[in-house]
């Protein structure tokens, strides 16, 4: 099997080295290079002399990027505030893309670049890692196939901690509404969608209460409103590490919580009778550690090459981007 060749689109997302590495070590992929449309980020990257910056070949120009024929599929790691703008391009360009989460907050071009690429059948996959998470995975099953019964309250605390690390958070700040809320809850609104379908009501609560930089939203906490449940996501900028990240699923039949999330310990299962194995009562199930990065991208490479079809359709991509904006007051 002929490799594929692979290329990145930008360096400054927090998940890109993570991300790189992954790649380089896929034997599928003939990688291409990366391009950093910032000089001084790129010349600062070179002098790290590390890995795996210190493996890669860097791209010139934008166009080198965009018109390779011998590029099928793009990974871009940019900044929140300007990733949006290459996948629009490089959509246009007929690449498929990785695009690492989340999808900007210019929701009408994304809406554009959703039907671009259905019309021309190509991949597009936001980067939610916890797709592929051995115990959201197993959450998100019983859930769906009605293991907890009627799903009645979903709730997900994603907390972090930006007051040692400002330009982290003024990075946030700077750009987007929605503050740290913006940058991390993608991740369980990817997982609440999925299992729930569209909110029909969204209240959320975007506050600065702790951060040293004024204007930035480091407390926050939003309720989504279904037919007949609630889910609820919080999250701080200024909680003490190791942060106690944790996602709780509540059904009829039963009721499934995780924490912490990473490194994933033990999923604590209640079921009102025995199910598929489980006893009444409390189950404690082992959740496997799979490295972060390293099914997303492999289950992305899976789809470019053909043989599977992806975990999650475009409209799924769509429902998550337009849930989020929503949350954020956007749109």
């Amino acid at each position: 099997m002929s490799q594929l060749g692979i290329s990145m689109c930008g360096t400054k997302h927090s998940h890109s080295a993570g991300i790189l590495m992954s790649v380089l070590k896929d034997d599928r992929v003939n990688f291409k290079g990366v391009y950093e449309p910032d000089n001084s980020r790129k010349e600062y990257l070179k002098d790290l002399d590390t890995n795996p910056w210190n493996q890669v070949t860097w791209i010139d120009s934008e166009d080198d990027l965009l018109f390779d024929n011998q590029t099928q599929a793009v990974i871009v790691e940019a900044g929140n505030h300007e990733s949006l703008d290459f996948v629009d391009k490089l959509i246009r360009s007929g690449k498929h893309v990785f695009s690492d989460k989340p999808a900007g907050e210019d929701y009408e071009k994304f809406v554009k670049i959703i039907d671009i690429a259905k019309k021309n059948h190509l991949f597009l996959q936001l980067g939610y890692m916890f797709r592929y998470h051995n115990g959201f995975s197993l959450i998100a099953d019983w859930a769906r196939t009605g293991m907890l019964g009627q799903i009645f309250s979903i709730r997900a605390h994603m907390s972090t901690n930006h007051r040692s690390n400002l330009p982290s958070a003024e990075r946030i700040s700077k750009h987007h509404v929605g503050g740290v809320y913006f940058d991390l809850s993608g991740h369980m609104i990817d997982q609440i969608v999925w299992i729930l379908g569209r909110p029909e009501k969204i209240t959320s609560f975007l506050r600065d209460d702790t951060s040293i930089l004024k204007g930035f939203v480091d407390n926050t906490l939003s309720v989504f409103e279904f037919h007949s449940s609630i889910a609820t996501i919080d999250i701080s900028a200024s909680e003490t590490v190791p942060t106690a990240r944790r996602f709780e699923v509540y059904g009829t039949n039963g009721s499934a919580i995780m924490e912490p999330m990473e490194p994933p310990g033990k999923i604590r299962l209640c079921l009102d009778k025995k199910f598929e194995g489980f006893h009444s009562g409390e189950n404690f199930i082992q959740v496997a550690n799979i490295p972060r990065y390293d099914a997303m991208m492999s289950a992305f490479l899976d789809d470019v090459i053909g043989e599977k079809s992806p975990d999650r359709s475009l409209d799924h991509e769509l429902l998550v981007q337009e849930t989020l904006l929503r949350s954020t007051g956007v749109i």
